[in-house]
């Protein structure tokens, strides 16, 4: 309590401040003892060394459990490495230091292996179409000629025969006839003629000829 006293505070007075006493029921707690903190760090070891094991035999119930004996393997007698016969390797066919030679630039004996040849297959042989039997020149006494055209030569008359035969039919079953004969200038030709056997048959048969686009004449 402040007195009228110019000393300042009554520091004898009996009445305390109340913020300067302790508070009622309060004790001071003492720190804990060395033994209580090994005990704590033992616990936890024995704690953190139960969870490993744990988890090391669930691991092992997992995979089975490990399997063999345990013995120890030996060795087999003798060396166990031994030099191979090619001691350098295999070596194959084009191998060599050709793709980084060019690849700077060097030209190199290298080349690229030749396409496979394919068997060459030989053509079917084309059968050969018959020829027209080329009638004889046999002519009766009586008959009648239906001249179909005049050649260079003999070759050329027999071809165009051939020819005639193939579009005509009902020439088939007649006889042709090849008359050489001299013209005017000193050339030769050649008459294809067809033999009839009377005036009525040539001109018969010439009457086709010209229906159909050819030329003919009857000649005796």
């Amino acid at each position: 309590m402040i007195n009228g006293n110019d000393d300042g505070l009554n520091l004898d007075d009996n009445d305390r401040l109340p913020w300067l006493e302790t508070a009622d029921g309060y004790e001071t707690q003492e720190s804990g003892s060395p033994l209580k903190v090994v005990l704590m760090v033992l616990g936890g070891l024995l704690l953190l060394a139960a969870i490993v094991g744990g988890i090391s035999w669930f691991q092992r119930g997992q995979s089975g459990g490990a399997n063999g004996t345990g013995e120890l393997i030996a060795a087999p007698k003798g060396n166990y490495k031994e030099k191979p016969v090619d001691a350098g390797g295999k070596s194959f066919e084009g191998e060599g230091d050709s793709a980084f030679a060019a690849s700077e630039g060097q030209k190199t004996g290298a080349v690229l292996a030749p396409p496979p040849v394919e068997p060459v297959v030989a053509p079917k042989p084309v059968a050969a179409t018959p020829a027209t039997p080329a009638k004889t020149d046999t002519t009766p006494a009586n008959a009648v000629m239906v001249q179909l055209g005049a050649f260079g030569d003999s070759a050329k008359a027999d071809t165009a025969w051939a020819g005639l035969n193939k579009r005509f039919g009902f020439l088939s079953s007649m006889n042709r006839k090849i008359a050489e004969a001299n013209v005017e200038g000193g050339r030769t030709v050649f008459r294809l003629q067809a033999v009839t056997a009377n005036s009525s048959e040539a001109q018969q048969l010439c009457a086709k000829l010209k229906a159909a686009g050819e030329n003919c004449l009857i000649v005796r």
